[in-house]
């Protein structure tokens, strides 16, 4: 079958069995299999979260400006180049695929990374292992979207994010204790965080290996029956493990999907949602990866030893996973856009606060408060912008506009750690704030309504 569209599809109830995919998906029990994926794909997330973190971590060590600036930004650098590349490929080419590629490619270059022999390299292979990693988080979040049921979407991707999101406090504190012993059996501690990291992801890219392709994709590209095979053999597993028949359904939820050109990104309602989601990469990645990538520095710059700024990242960074369960019981009962707006709110004012305070005390505690908040923001946006664009074109639309926060990054420590050095901490994170308003306003006028409704439906 070359077109789900065509006049001869394979039909299951008078409905294209293509067609009927999305919605066969939609209305099953959340079950065991369900949870393992989520599992399985949090797991990936972990090591993408530890690398965009491992940056503010190794600029830490480095004595020098500029080359804290490089350190931080190549990695951002190639992962801006591959989201822009992986992310379309796995529109044309598959989720699955995409998947095994990412990984595969962080793991060999990280571990490369662990033996450069300057910085040259170093900058070198850490901008091609943020290549392998540049689609890593929009896979995540397309992948669990288009296999998870609607009614626990949200809330499954934030399990995911949750795991995700432990890698953070985990290279901050792996960090301080290999930065305080300098040299473990005679390699220096920093390069031991590169090693972490890929062979950990070595691990991972094994367990993926039985993931199956989205039956969302296979439709939209023609390929009713490999979605035929899966779906029918999810049902069947779901059946087991509930131990009663499936709910049926709704003729209504049948939605055909189809190709949809890239361009239409531009077109009608697609435009608006768009132009939303580009501004609210740029300005998210300030708000947010600022404070990851820079706490660190901040902390240096504040007039903290090195292990001090490390301990008390990492003290902050606990604020990531917290923040990313607290964020469970939310993401559904909550419009993605209001939490979306709350959240921003909370990480301008906590930001704010951590970047005037002074006294230890202070500075751990709204650097906890700012990651609890900047989690419930992030996993209610990761959720958001899978529902607002369709899945002929998902993970481009996404990929593009994740790719904009990468090569915001990219610039971020040249011109935060030059206003940092000029006017200080509280200077740094009052811009900060300024620019999370901005985005307030722009989810508020431009951005739709997603929660409880199917992918097809929004």
């Amino acid at each position: 079958m070359t077109d789900t569209t065509s006049s001869t599809p394979e039909r299951r109830g008078g409905t294209p069995i293509g067609h009927r995919a999305a919605a066969r998906l939609d209305r099953l029990p959340p079950s065991r299999w369900h949870r393992r994926i989520t599992l399985i794909v949090g797991l990936g997330a972990f090591f993408d979260l530890y690398e965009i973190f491992l940056g503010g971590v190794l600029a830490a060590v480095l004595a020098e400006h500029t080359a804290k600036s490089w350190v931080i930004a190549a990695g951002f650098l190639g992962m801006f180049v591959g989201a822009n590349v992986l992310s379309v490929l796995a529109d044309r080419f598959g989720r699955r695929r995409m998947f095994m590629i990412n990984l595969a490619a962080y793991s060999f270059f990280s571990l490369l990374c662990a033996f450069a022999p300057d910085l040259s390299w170093l900058l070198v292979l850490r901008f091609l292992s943020g290549l392998g990693l540049g689609a890593e988080l929009v896979l995540v979040d397309t992948y669990l979207a288009e296999f998870l049921p609607r009614a626990v979407r949200g809330r499954y991707i934030a399990h995911a994010y949750t795991f995700g999101f432990l890698g953070v406090p985990v290279a901050a504190l792996l960090g301080a204790r290999l930065v305080a012993e300098q040299r473990l059996l005679g390699v220096e501690g920093w390069r031991w965080l590169l090693v972490a990291g890929a062979l950990g992801a070595a691990f991972i890219q094994l367990m993926r290996r039985q993931l199956p392709e989205s039956p969302r994709w296979l439709t939209v590209r023609g390929r009713g029956e490999e979605a035929e095979r899966i779906v029918a053999g999810l049902e069947e597993r779901v059946a087991r493990e509930s131990g009663g028949s499936l709910p049926s359904v709704p003729e209504a939820e049948t939605v055909p999907e189809r190709k949809v050109p890239l361009a239409d990104m531009f077109r009608g309602d697609q435009r608006r949602r768009t132009v939303m989601w580009w501004i609210f990469q740029v300005l998210q990645t300030v708000g947010y990866y600022g404070f990851g990538s820079l706490a660190p520095v901040v902390l240096t710059a504040k007039g903290h030893t090195v292990t001090e700024s490390l301990l008390y990242a990492a003290l902050s960074f606990c604020g990531y996973p917290i923040g990313s369960a607290l964020s469970v019981p939310l993401i559904d009962r909550i419009e993605r856009r209001t939490l979306i707006i709350a959240s921003a709110l909370g990480i301008a004012g906590c930001g704010l606060a951590f970047g005037f305070a002074s006294a230890t005390w202070a500075v751990v505690t709204f650097g906890v408060l700012l990651t609890v908040c900047s989690n419930v923001f992030s996993n209610a946006f990761h959720v958001y912008q899978t529902e607002i664009f369709p899945t002929g074109l998902r993970s481009s639309a996404i990929g593009i506009a994740y790719s904009l926060s990468r090569l915001t990054s990219v610039l971020l420590p040249f011109i935060a750690l030059s206003v940092l050095n000029d006017l200080g901490a509280a200077a740094v994170f009052t811009g900060s704030a300024g620019l999370m308003l901005l985005l307030c306003l722009d989810v508020a006028l431009l951005g739709p309504r997603s929660t409880g409704r199917s992918l097809e439906r929004i």
